[in-house]
């Protein structure tokens, strides 16, 4: 067993900071499948049994980080400058690439969303469906008053667009995704795409 420092022991939130901090570290280096209790809490230096009293198992850390996700995302999406679309089209291409700079932004919620695509979990929902709401709060606060399109299923057209925007950053470490590298000149192309794909609804 790993010998709990004096200072831990006296100071649960730094144990508890510590452990999720030891987590993350764990799924950017070598993705969740190094997430388990032995390899966790060598990691923070801590007795296995803090993590089941703590946080409940790996599902609870897991939690932890989901919800520091959801506040950087809140946060990261906030300081996107405010919508001037006069249109839907508009609106939902702005969003979109904001969702993309998001993601691209910050590995470690991509591993999250990769852990969700892999695995399937209530804890791993719940994280999904967290998220989902971060965004579609974000979504409701910045839209200007703009008329629906009445063609179509919006909400159907909005999921394969979000769901290309996420596998293309999920992708973009391997820097080449349907015959499109990804660097910068690919990146302008995937934003031309966007346009192109955003141009379905009528204004």
């Amino acid at each position: 067993m790993t010998r709990e420092s004096p200072v831990r022991l006296r100071n649960r939130p730094a144990t508890e900071a510590a452990i999720v901090d030891a987590a993350e570290g764990l799924l950017l280096a070598h993705g969740w499948t190094a997430l388990n209790i032995q390899t966790l809490a060598a990691a923070a230096g801590v007795d296995r049994k803090l993590v089941y009293r703590y946080f409940d198992g790996v599902d609870g850390v897991m939690a932890r980080i989901a919800a520091r996700m959801d506040v950087w995302l809140a946060r990261t999406l906030a300081a996107e400058p405010p919508s001037d679309a006069t249109a839907y089209r508009q609106f939902a291409r702005e969003s979109l690439l904001a969702w993309l700079r998001a993601l691209r932004s910050n590995p470690l919620i991509l591993r999250l969303l990769a852990w969700e695509l892999t695995e399937d979990s209530p804890a791993l929902r719940a994280a999904e469906a967290s998220r989902a709401a971060v965004f579609q709060a974000w979504m409701r606060a910045r839209r200007p008053r703009l008329r629906v399109p009445p063609a179509g299923d919006l909400v159907a057209l909005n999921a394969v667009l979000l769901a290309s925007v996420q596998h293309l950053a999920l992708a973009a470490p391997r820097r080449d995704f349907g015959g499109v590298t990804l660097d910068d000149a690919g990146w302008a192309r995937i934003e031309a795409a966007i346009d192109t794909l955003t141009g379905v609804w009528p204004d």
